[in-house]
């Protein structure tokens, strides 16, 4: 088996727009909403911040709910 490394290519603003402009509204805002839940939950890790945690969780699992809704591969798996 041959391997090759693949270098990662840029993607072009107006690609960008073009698939932002095709994905609904709900889902853009689902993506955004879980990608800032799972650094919240991410960073709150000390004991005192439970309660906010368990929160960005909650909210995390409602916009994966939204995502795993419109394609399973959008989900967001950052929080543990």
């Amino acid at each position: 088996m041959i391997a090759l490394d693949l270098t990662p290519v840029p993607m072009p603003g107006s690609v960008t727009y073009l698939i932002g402009d095709q994905t609904p509204q709900h889902v853009l805002t689902a993506m955004t909403d879980a990608a800032t839940c799972a650094y919240t939950a991410s960073i709150c890790r000390a004991p005192q911040y439970r309660e906010a945690r368990e929160r960005a969780l909650a909210d995390l699992a409602a916009a994966n709910k939204v995502l795993a809704a419109y394609n399973p591969a959008f989900v967001v798996r950052g929080a543990r």
